[in-house]
């Protein structure tokens, strides 16, 4: 990635909480891409997580914003906390990620710095009730004090435009790493993790929580074991839902816990499953498609967009329902031969169209447009 020649170095201050899952790999893979252009970069999140050492490890500026996962009596001195550090670098660019961070760097700038804001998706799809109904109104309020908001997907942007969030808007796929994730024989991948293997292989890569609805997918997995009864499923991640999760598993389900890197779980699938609740568009089914694996989704945000055609048909469920996830799952793993054409089939569809360096720039565009800045084009790879 590189810029045209300018007497100034544009400088992007991100902002992020959560700072784990999606969101910290997200973050990163932007931290990267412009440190490779020349871009001063700097990220203020919370410690803990993933993304504070991620980005530091590149080479980018951290600066610990505390702030919790959720608004509450605290808000305000997270956004005077937020406001110091922006007054303290004088960034060109602040890149709010998800809710929270939206929420804060929004109230904080009001709109004195150019501002984009990425939901991951929308907090009015994370609550119920009255909660929702405030999340919302939020977020059409807040909208005047963005200067450009990033969807994932064109799915994210309509569910926003149809609550009545006035914004401009972009829409830029998520994208993935694949000279990272990248296919590899399952037998392999399956010893080094000590698996068996002979016993068909779901894996489901998320934070244990109800957005990414695994109650969901062991209340299907009793239908799937009674018709495959040496099918094994494996949980990767944790969260705040993984005790009660533990409680009601069966001996066919593996708890694997919060991993640095999930690829090899991808690698050793037969098939990869994220039964969301809601999503602007997960990155855990691209990056399994980019190890040739095939997945089953459920039809939220972002879902259809992210699958190529031939997947569509075997490859999306409806969200909350048990029975209809139980039976794809089940025809899928009896079929070895779809899922391996599949799975080519999801390979070459992320590398076509969901390289993460064709995000990368994609938001250098926008941030091009805002600033008025010259070209900024992505020549280099973001691997480390």
């Amino acid at each position: 990635m590189q810029l045209s020649s300018t007497d100034h170095r544009l400088s992007v201050l991100h902002v992020a909480q959560p700072v784990d899952g999606g969101v910290a790999r997200v973050v990163t893979d932007l931290v990267r891409s412009q440190l490779s252009a020349g871009m001063r970069v700097d990220v203020a999140c919370p410690d803990g997580g993933c993304l504070p050492d991620a980005v530091r490890g590149l080479g980018s500026g951290t600066h610990r914003w505390a702030a919790t996962r959720s608004p509450g009596p605290g808000l305000p001195g997270e956004v005077r906390r937020l406001a110091r550090i922006v007054d303290a670098l004088r960034p060109d660019i602040v890149h709010a990620h998800s809710a929270k961070a939206g929420l804060a760097a929004r109230l904080a700038l009001r709109g004195k710095v150019p501002t984009v804001f990425q939901p991951h998706a929308w907090s009015f799809e994370a609550v119920g009730g009255a909660t929702a109904r405030l999340a919302l109104r939020w977020e059409r309020f807040g909208a005047r004090w963005a200067t450009h908001v990033i969807c994932v997907s064109e799915a994210e942007r309509l569910t926003g435009q149809r609550s009545g969030v006035d914004a401009r808007w972009s829409v830029i796929p998520n994208g993935v790493d694949v000279e990272r994730f990248r296919p590899v024989a399952a037998q392999a991948a399956r010893t080094a993790l000590g698996l068996s293997g002979q016993a068909p292989v779901v894996v489901c890569v998320g934070r244990l929580c109800r957005q990414k609805g695994q109650d969901v997918l062991l209340r299907a997995w009793a239908a799937v074991t009674e018709r495959m009864p040496l099918a094994r499923l494996v949980l990767v991640g944790d969260g705040p839902d993984g005790a009660g999760l533990r409680e009601q598993a069966p001996a066919s389900v593996r708890f694997a816990g919060d991993v640095e890197d999930a690829t090899p779980w991808y690698q050793a699938a037969d098939l990869v499953v994220l039964p969301s609740r809601w999503e602007g568009m997960a990155l855990v089914p691209l990056e399994a498609m980019a190890c040739a694996r095939p997945v089953l989704v459920t039809d939220v945000d972002g879902a259809r967009e992210s699958l190529p055609p031939e997947l569509v048909p075997h490859g999306l469920v409806p969200a909350q329902d048990p029975q209809a996830l139980a039976r794809a799952l089940v025809a899928l793993l009896g079929d070895p031969s779809l899922r391996e054409s599949l799975g080519r089939a999801a390979h070459r569809h992320v590398s076509n169209t969901h390289d993460v360096r064709h995000t990368a720039d994609a938001v250098a565009a926008v941030y091009r447009e805002l600033l008025g800045v010259g070209p900024i084009k992505c020549r280099e790879s973001i691997n480390p």
